[in-house]
């Protein structure tokens, strides 16, 4: 249902990034709806919390870069959205994968093209992926393969007819072998 900037639709990593993206949403001298896909599990992961400094001098960013990696080492840049952000944090980390850098897409439309472009130079002609929890038929992997205009991969659970499996040690199988995977490809 997007189309010519007619709605805002995020998926947000951040306690500042939250802030700024509704203090936007107030200081525009226009309206347009805001859709947050963030679940409210997210708004209690440590990892959300921003230091004060990103409230008060920050500003709203569509797309978030890897701090974790240097740009010589970095072959592979793992796009992603949401919740699932921290899983591959966690496993980049705990494998200190210096040549994977892990992007957050915070704001899927109006899609951030120009951010986007310019965190890919930053690297030296880096595989891309897309990264994404729900099966490759749902989530926002069918709007970023017509929007991103680069040859990229996706990392996502088998097509599906229901977005779960609706059993909690599945899921999280399912979830260690597709952070598994988005480093591997």
């Amino acid at each position: 249902m997007c189309a010519n900037e007619n709605i805002i639709v995020a998926n947000l990593t951040t306690s500042a990034n939250i802030f700024h993206l509704m203090r936007r949403q107030v200081t525009w001298d226009f309206r347009k709806p805001a859709v947050v896909f963030s679940p409210k599990s997210l708004l209690r992961h440590p990892g959300v919390v921003s230091p004060m400094k990103e409230f008060t001098s920050g500003k709203f960013r569509e797309v978030i870069g890897d701090d974790f990696v240097t740009n010589k080492n970095v072959t592979k840049v793992l796009f992603c959205s949401g919740k699932v952000y921290f899983d591959l944090l966690e496993e980049q980390k705990k494998k200190k994968r210096k040549d994977v850098a892990v992007v957050r897409v915070e704001q899927i439309y109006p899609w951030p093209q120009k951010q986007i472009d310019a965190i890919v130079k930053k690297y030296n002609n880096p595989k891309l992926v897309w990264v994404q929890e729900e099966p490759k038929n749902m989530g926002a992997w069918s709007f970023v393969k017509t929007r991103i205009d680069m040859d990229i991969d996706i990392v996502g659970r088998k097509f599906s007819a229901s977005p779960a499996t609706g059993y909690s040690k599945v899921h999280k199988e399912e979830q260690v072998a597709l952070v598994t995977k988005a480093f591997e490809i």
